[in-house]
């Protein structure tokens, strides 16, 4: 069986559920050994269980996004534990509410551009220089098609998965030369809590959505992972500042 991460040291954030506990589970079947990261402790733990239940190798450490000093040690602990950092996917992040932006509350702006944008900067800060005296690596930015068009109701979101492709692309540049590719996934529709909980704040989205996409139906998180490993594998090895689309065709119109 051809494991395209054997031996590769790995971390993830927003790991607890969802696309992230996929691609934690994803990297291990490909060889990877992985640090599961999320500020949620309960979900954290269980995804690192499974992928030991699975054979694979996985720690959980509890990490906020919006605290550069839990972020350090995250990276801290990776390389203290595994001697490197090979690969990073820098997945956590929150929808925020349903709202124009003429009635959206400045508060809850700040707070999701603070984990979706903000936390993507913080990984980027710490990873990079541990890749760059590794003598290399790759790096995966969870961004969306929303990412790549806009969204009514969603602003924050949208500009914070806009600014994840632009600090995709600028460090992309910036650390070719160090051996370094920095990569984005643009999901689209996929079948998440997160879409669960915008289909209960907006009844009736989902299927409205599903109605202008080409496939039809909803994605999965195996299917947005397996995504993710190709663009940490070496089989991606000429690709860098990429903005990888899964969703269905959503964008293509």
């Amino acid at each position: 069986m051809t494991r395209p991460l054997e031996g590769k040291a790995a971390l993830i954030t927003g790991a607890a559920a969802g696309i992230g506990r996929a691609a934690a589970l994803a990297f291990a079947h490909a060889g990877a050994r992985v640090i599961v990261a999320d500020v949620e402790v309960a979900g954290g733990e269980a995804t690192a269980a499974l992928v030991r239940a699975t054979g694979g190798e996985a720690y959980f450490l509890r990490c906020d996004v919006r605290s550069s000093a839990d972020v350090e040690a995250l990276v801290a602990h990776t390389v203290e534990r595994f001697g490197r950092l090979d690969c990073a996917v820098n997945n956590a992040g929150i929808e925020g509410t349903i709202a124009p932006i003429g009635e959206s509350l400045e508060e809850a702006t700040a707070r999701v551009l603070d984990v979706n944008l903000m936390g993507v900067w913080r990984c980027l800060h710490a990873e990079l220089p541990r890749m760059v005296a590794g003598g290399g690596g790759a790096i995966v930015n969870t961004a969306s098609v929303a990412g790549l068009v806009g969204a009514g109701g969603l602003a924050p979101y949208v500009a914070s998965k806009h600014g994840v492709i632009g600090l995709t692309k600028t460090a992309a540049l910036e650390y070719a030369a160090s051996g370094i590719r920095v990569n984005a996934v643009c999901p689209g529709l996929i079948q998440t809590a997160m879409l669960d909980r915008l289909e209960a704040a907006s009844p009736g989205v989902t299927s409205a959505l599903l109605a202008v996409k080409p496939m039809g139906r909803l994605g999965s998180p195996d299917e947005v992972a397996a995504a993710v490993v190709w663009l940490c594998s070496d089989a991606a090895s000429f690709t860098t500042g990429h903005a990888l689309t899964v969703d269905g065709g959503y964008v293509v119109p």
